[in-house]
């Protein structure tokens, strides 16, 4: 079972595969997960296991952190290239979150005006008008899809609505009018009986088909790097993703792909 939870409001700074210098956020709670996903292949581990037994930071609480450690850092000479938001679970689910933001971006501009700021989202809630509109502000707007199959999604993400769809994210996808980033995580394996592979064919075709509707300015494509909840999940060999990858640069997109 992985325990990966971070304790504090401002983490980092780390290495990210995908934004290089990541100075990380965590709006959630520190001692548990808060994430309307609850995926086989998060490194925070499953919702079960780490119930929380505290509330969420406050909006001065957030904002007084991150000064502190920008102030930290800029005395240390460390430079971040990003200020990411992820932390225990999914950060659009903070009340304020909308608030955060508009601190963060002032934060940024006064400390650190060369840095971007994303946010990792599993996009559920981007039809919540304030969540859209504080998505809609920030460089790096990154939302999950890892399949467009609602079987696979249900198997590897398991959304906790039973409304979920994909018909509706793609929808919501569509918003940003291709301002935003598409996440996906391709993993293979099997969890509780079933086969996990977001990679066969007819996986790739239905995927393919939503990046073609929803015209993300970029893709980014992953496979696990960390310990994971699920056991019996491997990591998707980098040659593969490469022609996944291949088939999004066909469409004029960018893409990255992080092995």
């Amino acid at each position: 079972m992985s325990t990966i939870l971070f304790n504090e409001i401002v983490f980092g700074p780390i290495h990210s595969r995908r934004l290089g210098i990541s100075l990380g956020m965590n709006i959630l709670p520190y001692d548990g997960k808060v994430c309307s996903f609850d995926c086989i292949y998060c490194e925070c581990g499953y919702n079960k296991d780490f119930r929380t037994k505290t509330s969420l930071p406050t909006r001065d609480n957030v904002k007084l952190a991150l000064e502190h450690r920008l102030n930290e850092l800029l005395k240390e000479g460390t430079i971040p290239d990003v200020i990411t938001f992820a932390g225990n679970g999914e950060p659009t689910l903070h009340p304020q979150f909308s608030g955060i933001i508009d601190d963060t971006i002032e934060l940024r501009n006064k400390y650190v005006p060369e840095a971007k700021i994303s946010v990792l989202s599993n996009g559920m809630h981007v039809g919540k008008e304030n969540v859209f509109d504080a998505l809609k502000k920030v460089d790096n707007n990154i939302l999950k899809l890892d399949s467009a199959i609602l079987e696979t999604v249900k198997l590897i993400d398991c959304p906790n609505s039973p409304s979920y769809s994909i018909g509706h994210q793609i929808e919501l996808f569509k918003k940003f009018e291709g301002n935003f980033i598409m996440q996906t995580m391709f993993v293979r394996g099997t969890h509780n009986g079933k086969v996990v592979d977001n990679t066969t064919d007819e996986e790739i075709e239905a995927w393919i088909e939503a990046v073609r509707a929803t015209n993300p300015r970029e893709v980014m494509i992953y496979t696990i790097d960390r310990e994971t909840p699920e056991k019996l999940l491997e990591k998707v060999p980098v040659e593969d993703l490469n022609r996944i990858g291949d088939r999004v640069s066909q469409l004029g997109i960018k893409v990255s792909v992080a092995g």
